[in-house]
């Protein structure tokens, strides 16, 4: 298994679950790259292309999470066509596609791709997160045809919202393919 974990605005340095679960695959063997990408406080779109697009190439991971704008990103990957196919997907609180939030700018409006490169698809929120609202998002699934879960009140599942080690993803990571 070999998964890529990518951040969104801000990143997600510990104890945020991308980074407990990052901890979690190497300690149990996988191999994992969780990259910090390019001034991720004051993130460009295109810089973040080019450095995402350069790792796929370099590590061509099988596995892709995804948490927050991080989304959107791996949307705008698949509809410049330079997205690599993996087995699975997991889109973690997505941001709206017409987020007006002035520093993360460059990356809206966002585009509504026909494919997101996944073999396996599946969309996860929370019915409270400020960046979303559940319609979207079950719109967004239907799209991609993917699975949707539905967390309560969990905010944007971030450290902020009590996501430091979170087992329920840890155990749908390491679940063998189809198994989503």
């Amino acid at each position: 298994m070999k998964v890529l974990i990518l951040h969104g605005w801000g990143g997600s340095d510990a104890p945020h679950w991308q980074a407990e679960l990052a901890a979690e695959i190497a300690k149990n063997y996988g191999t994992v790259s969780f990259p910090l990408l390019d001034n991720c406080h004051f993130p460009s779109k295109n810089r973040w292309m080019k450095q995402v697009t350069q790792i796929l190439k370099d590590f061509t991971p099988d596995t892709v999470v995804c948490h927050s704008l991080a989304n959107t990103l791996w949307m705008w990957l698949c509809e410049e066509g330079v997205a690599k196919e993996v087995e699975r997907l997991f889109m973690v609180s997505p941001p709206s596609l017409d987020t007006k939030e002035k520093t993360i700018k460059t990356f809206f409006p966002a585009p509504l791709p026909q494919h997101l490169y996944a073999k396996e698809k599946h969309i996860i929120i929370s019915d409270n997160d400020p960046w979303i609202q559940v319609n979207e998002a079950k719109a967004l699934s239907t799209h991609f045809k993917a699975g949707l879960t539905i967390l309560k009140r969990a905010g944007h599942i971030s450290t902020e919202s009590g996501y430091g080690k979170w087992e329920w993803i840890e155990k749908k990571i390491s679940e063998k393919k189809n198994d989503t």
